[in-house]
């Protein structure tokens, strides 16, 4: 799977490919991840791609003619063309079922917005999937591009060393989280693995993990109470 990053920042990924199972992927021959500056496409004599806002009001937007052409440039790189992604508040939820569909394009272009957002039509030039990866605002899309990737590539052949991993995490089902792990040492500061852990009864243990993984998801998903306010009573 080919990844084509769209950034102001490419730099920021320098580290990121370096690292952990991403690095082994790429290795392997299995991942893609390119990065590329959108500056490079600007007509502006001045190197700029961005402007202030029609209508008034604060900071800068993100241009069109350099980000449109820059998508055309790379798209043009390579086969095939692949789905453009723009990572936006605005998008859709990136939740695990949003990760599997996204896992069976062979090729996304991830497009990283900064300042105040992108020039609308951009949106309605390229038709991108629009996605979020929650509702908070970060202080540009490289860091969701990241999120977006490693949650993408785990479900990837070849990337876990057990396929079994992304079949029995959290999320593998909706509102389902996984059960709790324990390794050595047995005790530690008095809190011991629990016994049935220690059994070897794997059906027995199987039954435990279930149990647990379903109480773990009934807490996490009953309705709570709202977080109050800074500078509140309660």
């Amino acid at each position: 799977m080919r990844f084509d990053v769209l950034t102001l920042f490419p730099g920021i990924f320098d580290g990121y490919v370096r690292q952990s199972l991403l690095e082994d992927a790429i290795q392997a021959g299995i991942v893609q991840v390119h990065a590329w500056n959108i500056r490079d496409w600007t007509q502006n004599k001045h190197q700029r791609v961005d402007d202030r806002p029609f209508g008034g009001g604060p900071g800068m937007v993100l241009s069109v003619q350099p980000v449109v052409d820059c998508v055309a440039a790379v798209r043009a790189k390579a086969e095939p063309p692949g789905k453009v992604v723009m990572l936006t508040p605005a998008g859709e939820r990136l939740t695990q079922r949003v990760v599997e569909r996204l896992a069976g394009e062979p090729r996304l272009l991830l497009l990283c917005g900064r300042y105040e957002g992108f020039d609308d039509r951009i949106r309605q030039l390229l038709n991108p999937i629009e996605i979020s990866v929650g509702d908070f605002v970060c202080n540009g899309g490289e860091v969701p591009a990241m999120v977006l990737i490693d949650t993408v590539i785990r479900l990837l052949p070849g990337v876990l060393g057990d396929e079994q991993s992304a079949a029995d995490e959290s999320h593998s089902e909706d509102g389902r989280l996984e059960y709790p792990q324990y390794t050595r040492p047995r005790v530690y500061e008095g809190l011991a693995v629990p016994d049935i852990l220690l059994s070897g009864n794997h059906q027995a243990v199987a039954k435990w993990r279930r149990e647990q993984s379903e109480l773990r998801s009934r807490e996490r998903n009953k309705p709570g109470d709202a977080i109050a306010p800074p500078g509140s009573d309660s």
